[in-house]
């Protein structure tokens, strides 16, 4: 069977930590210079001896080297461990999807997914008038709020994107060795990039702000993620009953925001913010679409003379003729 053992799941995790904390201390080394890199590299030997082993003589060294920097060699080292906080969480995020990963290479059956739930409902013979009359009553609204302490700026979470993106990369497809060393350039210059940009706004996010963080999430997730939800859905249906086949299930996973609406809790909340924030959803998911639109028809040269057309299309194409 094709999938990691325990052992090896943890020891794949613990390679990306140790390969996003080595190319971090390259970049702190290139960018700082190598005092501030052994000052770091040494607080973090003492503080995982003294975390793993108790280690009291680990403990008054490290106590006297911070007590002992200046306030410039503070902020550098406290950047230092920032950064690889963020780095090791984008890891240990890109190690859950690996075990869930391998999980269902075990097997389809694995609990809380949709198989399993459309077995377990099978099993239990529900029929399919109790399941259509759920997903025609059923209203799931996850909601997005901001958290006051949330400014990271939209660049970062784009690095950080962006260097999940590479790990996962690595992760999921042998690569030749040009394919690596690219890959690898493309990880050092991420991290330099993220290095070079504050983790933290300089000024206080406005309500817009917050707005367009939450919106840049769904390019991310949503917008690709709910289709796919029930596209599995239907299929699962279809798959363990017939008479599924061809049922286009009802929009019954509605997204929701505070985020720009909470006139209640936020006093610079008004009826100008509030249009504002509806007018970016608005836009954000028209674009969104209308740029798959173009692709797909870029991607679908199918000549007429082969295919069939249907009336609504035809239809549809009468209203808005453009370039057709």
């Amino acid at each position: 069977m094709n999938i990691l053992e325990l052992p090896d799941r943890e020891r794949a995790l613990r390679d990306d930590v140790r390969l996003v904390g080595r190319v971090l201390g390259d970049t702190v080394r290139q960018q700082q210079g190598e005092a501030v890199y052994a000052t770091v590299e040494r607080i973090r030997q003492i503080s995982i001896a003294f975390r793993r082993e108790g280690d009291a003589a680990a403990r008054r060294e490290l106590e006297a080297m911070l007590d002992s920097l200046s306030h410039d060699r503070t902020i550098e080292v406290v950047r230092a461990f920032s950064y690889f906080s963020h780095l090791a969480n984008i890891a240990e995020d890109q190690h859950q999807i690996r075990r869930m990963r391998a999980q269902q290479d075990e097997g389809p059956a694995l609990r809380g997914t949709i198989h399993n739930t459309l077995a377990s409902l099978k099993t239990a013979g529900v029929p399919r008038a109790t399941l259509q009359a759920l997903f025609d009553t059923i209203l799931v609204s996850p909601v997005l709020t901001a958290h006051p302490t949330e400014v990271r700026r939209k660049s970062v979470l784009d690095r950080e994107m962006e260097i999940a993106q590479l790990l996962a990369d690595r992760d999921r497809m042998p690569l030749t060795p040009t394919e690596a060393a690219a890959t690898d350039s493309a990880l050092s210059r991420a991290i330099l990039t993220l290095w070079q940009t504050s983790l933290l706004r300089r000024g206080r996010p406005t309500v817009v702000d917050e707005v367009s963080n939450g919106l840049s999430y769904y390019d991310h997730t949503f917008f690709r993620e709910v289709p796919a939800l029930y596209a599995d859905l239907e299929d699962g249906l279809a798959a363990s009953d017939p008479a599924w086949s061809n049922t286009e299930l009802p929009s019954f996973i509605r997204m929701g925001s505070w985020i720009g609406g909470d006139r209640d809790g936020n006093p610079f909340v008004n009826a100008d913010v509030l249009r504002q924030a509806i007018e970016m959803q608005s836009k954000r998911v028209l674009d969104f679409y209308l740029d798959d639109l173009h692709l797909l028809g870029a991607e679908l040269s199918l000549n007429r003379a082969r295919i069939s057309v249907s009336s609504q299309l035809e239809e549809l194409v009468g209203r808005n003729p453009g370039d057709s």
